[in-house]
């Protein structure tokens, strides 16, 4: 935690010393690093370094034909890939005036939601790992698995689908994967008591996750915070609900907040979300079989596409933060420039760096994976 009357203070410099963790450390969340200085327990400035994983995106986009880079874009944050491929496709449909078929809309809630249950179930285990607890880590996994399956059948790749595609879907969902998301959905729910229990109401995991990490609601309005970082600090802020895409807009749900701003508030929007992505495709579930139809708008040969001129700008909620692509093109059959607004860029540096400044080092960790960042997008 970093008090409200915390002071920098100068120590000699006999009493400093310096940490570094990562890029390759249980205590970081990806190929990343950060480097600390300490005076004692306590930290006194912390500095990010990017750069240990995948690079340079956008400039990466600019040389890749538009269909190429569906092959590119999950790769800016592994454990929820699913947002990257319809944020870019939403964009390059608005440029080429597409109109994506419904029932393509619906499968692509259904992903995007399913991509939200299995990263924040990674995410709970590496911040229960944080404060020394493993088991919910191996949980984690183990569960999150078990939705990886269903993109492995759904796309034919467990982590990297490659699946949405400008204009649509790459193919329409195979017989009987209803059944399989729907029980799938009832495994994970029946193990949210068990998360409970050894996780989220365990008094270890709670002493060690409150007041730790405290960003109020004006720091992280005037940051840029989004996401459940800044639904835990009482925001009611949702792009899903306030600026609906696909067909978020004839879906029910609730917008999951916490009001305390601290790693514990974090965790519990993410423990609520998990009830409300469940919620969400139950809803597709339902009324997946009435909407009957082509999954995917006709596009040009992909290998030569030449895109309208002009800008775009789409963007969704993924469940690190908002979300969004600002795509131009110049008339040919590669993007002319690519920016990827992400959340992580903010929550990795900026936001880590001020919340870890004051915090106890055993701490550090525990706050980096609170914000639930992918350290690629940082360095895109």
């Amino acid at each position: 935690m970093r008090p409200e009357n915390y002071q920098a203070k100068s120590h000699p410099p006999s009493n400093e010393y310096e940490l570094f963790i990562g890029p390759n450390h249980p205590g970081i969340e990806g190929n990343y690093a950060f480097k600390l200085r300490l005076h004692g327990d306590t930290v006194i400035e912390g500095k990010a370094d990017a750069g240990y994983l995948h690079r340079g995106f956008e400039k990466l986009m600019e040389g890749r034909l538009w269909i190429q880079n569906i092959a590119l874009v999950p790769r800016i944050c592994v454990p929820d890939p699913v947002p990257m491929e319809v944020a870019y496709s939403l964009a390059v449909e608005e440029l080429c005036g597409l109109e994506v078929p419904e029932r393509a809309q619906w499968i692509r809630v259904m992903q995007l939601e399913l991509s939200r249950l299995a990263s924040h179930l990674f995410t709970f285990g590496g911040h229960a790992a944080t404060t020394g607890m493993y088991t919910p880590s191996y949980w984690g996994v183990a569960d999150r698995d078990l939705i990886l399956d269903l993109f492995e059948e759904l796309s034919g790749g467990r982590v990297y689908h490659i699946f949405n595609i400008p204009g649509g879907i790459r193919r329409d969902i195979p017989e009987g994967f209803l059944e399989r998301v729907s029980s799938t959905l009832d495994y994970i729910e029946s193990r949210l008591p068990d998360y409970d229990n050894l996780l989220f109401t365990n008094q270890v995991f709670v002493t060690r996750a409150k007041d730790v990490g405290i960003l109020n609601q004006e720091q992280a309005l005037e940051w840029g915070v989004t996401g459940p970082n800044l639904r835990a600090t009482g925001l009611t802020f949702d792009v899903r609900r306030d600026d609906p895409y696909l067909v978020y807009d004839q879906l029910e749900f609730e917008v999951a907040i916490e009001s305390a701003g601290d790693a514990w508030a974090r965790a519990m929007v993410r423990r609520k979300e998990l009830l409300e992505s469940i919620k969400i495709i139950r809803q597709v579930l339902a009324r997946l079989p009435d909407i009957q139809g082509p999954v995917r708008a006709p596009i040009p040969n992909p290998l030569a596409w030449n895109v309208p001129a002009g800008e775009a700008y789409a963007r969704v909620e993924s469940s690190k933060g908002e979300l969004a692509y600002y795509v131009v093109s110049n008339g040919g059959d590669k993007p002319y420039r690519v920016h990827v607004r992400g959340p992580s860029s903010m929550h990795a540096v900026q936001v880590l760096e001020w919340l870890s400044v004051g915090a106890r080092i055993e701490d550090v960790a525990q706050i980096m994976f609170s914000l639930d960042a992918c350290p690629p997008e940082v360095d895109r």
